[in-house]
Order: structure tokens, then C-alpha cells, then sequence
């Protein structure tokens, strides 16, 4: 039987201001969504029954709250699962993304009511797209002719003031492992839209063979719209926006296989965040009732936390990790899990200051003024018991001998120390019970960083995970071995191995020390705070070096804030380097791969430099123009994550963008991801949901 659903509400997260600089408005991306939805809907008249895949239950709570959809005739909602359907209203809506699942569903209960004589009008939303194979499979089934196939265009989705994702959690493993490019095509859609509101990139960089299509797809489109009378703003660059840099993730699978250690990442990891959602305990989300804020206002601002004990024990309830209701997990999220303590402590000091500033209101007016800053002293109160109290829940996780053997192994692999005992240890940890993600990352992550493991040995360790994990793993394994994928191989390869496979293999090495990947011998952590490397503990991301190859140039050969190091004042949050916008570099001109040519061409997949040609019209600015000449205003470098990106990645490019001024970055991604769900997704392992089932609209 067909269980209600629900959509959780939400804030819009774009409203944050990031330090005060001048962001593109990316709440425009968000209206775009909605009123697609409400389009959508307003197309079938009349009350209605929304029947929803589960998987886009996260996002659309993203965009929009159970009493829009209620607004607009929905008055049932429903989870799209096996079973009959039971629905008193005249119109039924599905709302999925074109799956062979969704749809032999969607079948099998149209036919069911055909045989019991309830009349229906069906309407069939895909998402983002209407597909070819959706019809065919209808049309095999019988009931093409008793349903309306339509679409929603549900493209990128703001996660937070810098981040927009198309929210598509597959996206890796269509690629890389199903070898479905649909996800390429989406994701240009979901570009041309993103320049058809702020215009054309007036250049367009990336990396990898995946990334090259898409720029090629891109730029091809681009070409061909500007041409469209309705698309004007496809006919000039953008004035907002000096380039696009496409990321391939099979450039950079070593960043995602390790363990992430900036506190969002760390939550990801351990806890598990699910399109910014999180399930926590519900007396750490639930604010204390009024008569204990009446208390903890009266006193220091030390609210009880439960015990870590009480916590593990507790019911779960869904909370959405935003900055537009949670000042403090801005300052916290991009942290060193090592710094959060320190922040936290200081937090807590200050709120104690501000509330003992109630025993120098001697006149009315310093009263009304303190009680005016009541609500705000406790909504902060709340945000640190929320955070001190997960931050709690973390640390006995980072404490266990799986999580530290894990992350000893990691910090030895990327060290290239003694190859061949990193290996033994994996398999060691096979034997006493390591999660299978666990075992897996690493021994992917070995592969790709020693080119490869001994035969004999690889086999051996194949042959234990399928003993202790089952043998319902075996097409994994086999996946994570075959092109292009081929991050768990032999070395040396077999005579048999495809020519493909042999040029995928991946120099890490030569790259430790072109891009200074390790920072050696730290003096401590402060010392890597001053390098994007702080948010792996001492490992700098692939991923943003290449970011920074194009839009940091020096950032990669030496650390741009070690003169500021030097300055006294840094800030206070845990984090040196951060600086006053006077003391900033300008940020350079994009000029592609200029200087990291040589670099480019060791790493496996395509180079891409594409710099786009606008009408030549009084319009429409000249590359030179716009990219060259200084301007009175910064402008934004769009990175887009071809297969997703870590949390970590994003903590490593914000600060990346902290270190100059007249350039901020916009991170796009098809979505977040970590090695955890990496690992699931190519196993085919469904990650528990957050959205709760036994809600409904009532």
C-alpha cells in the first residue's frame, strides 16, 4: 500500500551574505524552480493527487513547502512504490525521474484500476525530462494512451549562498559505470539556464573527457541560441561571470576516497547529509522549552546537552543544515574538525559576555535595548547547543581503531610509504570486520596511487571481501576494474587490458610534487591552515589545485596567505590567513592552463579552452573587455563538479576565494558526495532516506 509523503519546508539559504561581498543572486535559480513546479501542477485542473518518487522528496523541500502544493490542488500525497493505489480524487499526478522502476509501477496500477473500474485522469511529470523509453515502456504496457506525459525541469537547486546543485545522486555512477550520458546533456540544460540569466561565459576551462564533452555541448548550444531573439543575454558575455571550469570527477577520484575532516564533511562521513538534511537527535534540534530558555537566560548561557549516550539512544528527527537560520554554522562548517572545539568554546564566551550585559541595564532604555536582543541571544544559544552537542556525537566516532587504522593507512598511502605493507593492513582490516565501504575505498585508493596492485595480491583481497561481504558485491568489484572507470587494477597490467586502460593510469607522483599536493613535515596545524591542504589534515584536493591552476596561479606553487600569517590580527575563528580586503592580491585575469600546460598533459582526459564568441553587436562586450580590464566590481568563476564533489572540496575553494579580491567563486556540482555514497552507488547499496514515511498531508 502506497504510504503518505511529505516535503519538508525550508529557508531559502541564498539570502546569507557571504562576508558582504557582492554575490550572484542565485535565489533566482530557486523562483525558477518553483514556479516550474506550480506551472506544472496548474496544467492539470482542478483537485489532485501527487504521487512522488521518493528520491525527489529532498530536493523539492529544498524549493518549495507542503502548503504551495496545497495552495495549487494537491490535496494527497503519496510515496511511488509497489502496491495498489488508493486515491479519491479525480486527478493523479506522478512526479519521477524516468526510471524503468518508476514506470513498470506506474503501469502496474493504471492497469489495476482499469480491472477494478475506478476512472482516473493520469498525469506523468518526468524529471528533468521526458524520455523516449518511459513511452516505449508504457506503450509495451498497454496504458500509453490512458496518461499525459509531461515534464518538470527541475535543474540547479541553491544548497547555500555559493552552492547550486542539480541534486542527482547517480550522476557518478551513470557515467562512470552505466556509461549513460544523459547526465552530460542535463547538466548543459542547467548551464545555458545559469547564462541565460547572467550571460555567456566568456571563456570555458576544464579537465577530462567527460568535461570535454560538456563544453563542447555547451559552447555548441550556446552558439546556436544566441541566435534564438528570446535567449538575448546568450549574445553577450557575462558581465557577473569571467569563466566556467569544469571539473571531471575521474580526474580527481583520490579527494573523494578519503576521509573528509572539515566539519561539514566530518557530519557528512559519520552521520551521513542527505540534500542539506541531516537526522539528528531530536532533543538536540528541538529547542528547550520555555520555562528552561527562561532559565538558561537568567544564567550563563550553558544549556545541558545530553549525554553522548542519550543521544545514540534517541529518536531521529530531520534537521536542515542552513546558514539563513544558523549563524554559527557558518563560522563552523569549514573547519578543521581539530579548530571546532576551540570556536565552540569561544562562542560560548561571548554569549556569556552579552548576557551578563542585563546586569548593567540600569535605565529603561538599556532594558528595552537588552530584551530587543533577547530573541537573538537565543536563537544563538540554541545553535551552540545544537553544535556542541553533534560535535559530541562525533567525537567517540573519531576515536574507534577503524576509523584511525583507516585514516593512518590514507595519510600513509598519499605519503607513498611503504606500498606494500599499506596493502597488508587493508586486508587486516578485512579480517577483523572493517565496513566493506571502508575496505574498499582504500584499496581503490592504493590502486590509483601506486599505479596499480600486485596481482596475486589484488586477487587474494577480491577473493576475502566477497568471503566476508558476500558474493552479491562481485559486479562491483568487477565495475571499479573496467573501463572507464579502472580504479582497481593490477599491476602490471595483463596483456588483455584494453589500450584505454593503460592511459588511465594516474601519475600520481609526479603530480605530489608539481602541485604540492603534500604539505611536509607541518609544524602544526596552523601551519596548514594556511593552505587549502587543512581540510585533509595535510593533503592538498586535486580537484582545486586544478582550480587553482587556472584562477590561482601562484596559490599552487606557494601559500598566499603566509605574508599574512605574519601579520598580527588574524581572525579568531581557528583559522589564520583570512586577512583584511586591503591586504588581498588582486585576483588575475582567466588565461586557461597558461604555465600548467605540461601538468595538464600528464593527468589522464582532455584539456579544454574554449573561449566563447558572442554576436558581434554594440552589446556584446569583447573577451578582452571583459576579462582583461579591471573592474569596479568583482566577478564570479563558476566550477562545476562533473560527477559531484565533497564537502571538503567546497570548504578548500571558499577559502581559495578568501585569498584574493575581485573574484569569488560559485561552486555548481551535480551533486554531494562522499566515498561512503561513492562506494553504495556502484554496489548498488541504497542509502537510507531521510524523508520520513508516516507524515502526511493532511
Amino acid at each position: 500500500m502506497a504510504t503518505p509523503a511529505s516535503t519538508s519546508t525550508s529557508e531559502d539559504p541564498t539570502k546569507q551574505s557571504l562576508e558582504g561581498e557582492d554575490l550572484l543572486d542565485i535565489s533566482i535559480l530557486r523562483d525558477l524552480a518553483k514556479n516550474g513546479l506550480v506551472d506544472a501542477l496548474n496544467a492539470v485542473n482542478g483537485a489532485k493527487t501527487l504521487v512522488l518518487d521518493p528520491s525527489l522528496a529532498g530536493p523539492l523541500g529544498l524549493i518549495t513547502e507542503v502548503a504551495l502544493l496545497k495552495h495549487h490542488g494537491v490535496d494527497k500525497m503519496f510515496w511511488l512504490e509497489p502496491g495498489p493505489l488508493s486515491a479519491t480524487s479525480t486527478n493523479i499526478v506522478y512526479l519521477c525521474r524516468p526510471l524503468v522502476k518508476w514506470v513498470k509501477i506506474i503501469a502496474d496500477q493504471l492497469k489495476r484500476h482499469g480491472r477494478e473500474a475506478q476512472k482516473h485522469t493520469y498525469t506523468l511529470l518526468l524529471v528533468p525530462r521526458t524520455s523516449t523509453l518511459v513511452t516505449r515502456i508504457l506503450e509495451e504496457e498497454g496504458v500509453l494512451g490512458d496518461i499525459t506525459i509531461s515534464s518538470y525541469n527541475l535543474q540547479f537547486i541553491p544548497l547555500a549562498e555559493d552552492i547550486i546543485s542539480l541534486e542527482h545522486d547517480n550522476a557518478f555512477k551513470e557515467l562512470w559505470v552505466d556509461e549513460d550520458e544523459t547526465v552530460l546533456y542535463n547538466s548543459m540544460q542547467a548551464l545555458i539556464t545559469l547564462q541565460k540569466q547572467y550571460g555567456l561565459f566568456p571563456r570555458v576551462v576544464g579537465k577530462g573527457d567527460y568535461a570535454a564533452r560538456l563544453a563542447n555541448l555547451l559552447t555548441r548550444y550556446a552558439s546556436q541560441g544566441s541566435a534564438d531573439p528570446s535567449s538575448t543575454l546568450l549574445g553577450a558575455h557575462s558581465e557577473r561571470m569571467d569563466s566556467l571550469i569544469v571539473i571531471d570527477r575521474g580526474t580527481d577520484m583520490i579527494t573523494p576516497l578519503l576521509t573528509q575532516l572539515t566539519y561539514e564533511g566530518l557530519i557528512d562521513e559519520l552521520v551521513g547529509i542527505k540534500n542539506s538534511h541531516v537526522e539528528l537527535p531530536a532533543s538536540l534540534v528541538t529547542p528547550p522549552s520555555a520555562t528552561n530558555q527562561a532559565a538558561a537566560s537568567s544564567s550563563a548561557p550553558s544549556a545541558p546537552v545530553p549525554s553522548t549516550q542519550t543521544l545514540t539512544k534517541e529518536k531521529r528527527k530531520k534537521h536542515h543544515l542552513t546558514t539563513a537560520t544558523d549563524p554559527l554554522l557558518y563560522e563552523l562548517r569549514d573547519l578543521n574538525f581539530s579548530a571546532v572545539g576551540r570556536k565552540l568554546n569561544q562562542v560560548a564566551r561571548r554569549l556569556d559576555e552579552d548576557y551578563k550585559l542585563r546586569h548593567q541595564a540600569k535605565t529603561p532604555a538599556q532594558l528595552r535595548d537588552f530584551v530587543s536582543r533577547l530573541g537573538g541571544l537565543q536563537s544563538d544559544h540554541q545553535s551552540l547547543r545544537l553544535h556542541t552537542g553533534l560535535s559530541e556525537m562525533l567525537v567517540p566516532l573519531t576515536r574507534t581503531d577503524q576509523f584511525n587504522k583507516s585514516l593512518e593507512i590514507q595519510q600513509n598511502l598519499l605519503a607513498l610509504y611503504d606500498m606494500s605493507a599499506q596493502v597488508a593492513a587493508i586486508e587486516e582490516m578485512i579480517a577483523q570486520g572493517a565496513d566493506m565501504q571502508v575496505v574498499v575505498r582504500l584499496l581503490c585508493l592504493a590502486s590509483i596511487i601506486a599505479g596499480g596492485i600486485k596481482a596475486k595480491n589484488l586477487e587474494n583481497i577480491k577473493r576475502e571481501i566477497l568471503q566476508a561481504y558476500g558474493y552479491n558485491f562481485m559486479p562491483m568489484l568487477l565495475s571499479l576494474s573496467a573501463p572507464p572507470l579502472s580504479i582497481l587494477l593490477p599491476n602490471p597490467l595483463p596483456p588483455s587490458a584494453p589500450p584505454s586502460v593503460a592511459a588511465s593510469k594516474y601519475p600520481y607522483a609526479a603530480l605530489r610534487k608539481s602541485l604540492r599536493l603534500l604539505i611536509e613535515d607541518p609544524d602544526g596545524v596552523d601551519d596548514l591552515e594556511n593552505d587549502i591542504s587543512y581540510v585533509y589534515s595535510g593533503y592538498a584536493p586535486i580537484s582545486v589545485r586544478l582550480v587553482q591552476c587556472v584562477a590561482q596561479k601562484g596559490g599552487v606553487l606557494s601559500n598566499p596567505a603566509t605574508e599574512k600569517e605574519k601579520k598580527p590580527g588574524d581572525g579568531t575563528d581557528g583559522r589564520k590567513g583570512k586577512g583584511s580586503a586591503a591586504g588581498k592580491v588582486q585576483a588575475h585575469p582567466i588565461v586557461g592552463w597558461k604555465g600548467f600546460e605540461d601538468v595538464m598533459a600528464s593527468i589522464p582526459g582532455e584539456t579544454v579552452d574554449i573561449v566563447q564568441k558572442p554576436d558581434t553587436g554594440p552589446a556584446a562586450p569583447s573577451l578582452k573587455s571583459s576579462a582583461v580590464m579591471p573592474r569596479e566590481q568583482s566577478s564570479t568563476t563558476v566550477v562545476f563538479f562533473l560527477g559531484g564533489c565533497t564537502y571538503t572540496e567546497i570548504a578548500a575553494l571558499r577559502w581559495v576565494g578568501k585569498q584574493s579580491r575581485g573574484r569569488k567563486f560559485l561552486i555548481a556540482t551535480t551533486g554531494i558526495i562522499s566515498g561512503g555514497s561513492l562506494v553504495d552507488s556502484i554496489a548498488g547499496v541504497e542509502r537510507a532516506t531521510t524523508t520520513s514515511k508516516d507524515a502526511g498531508l493532511q
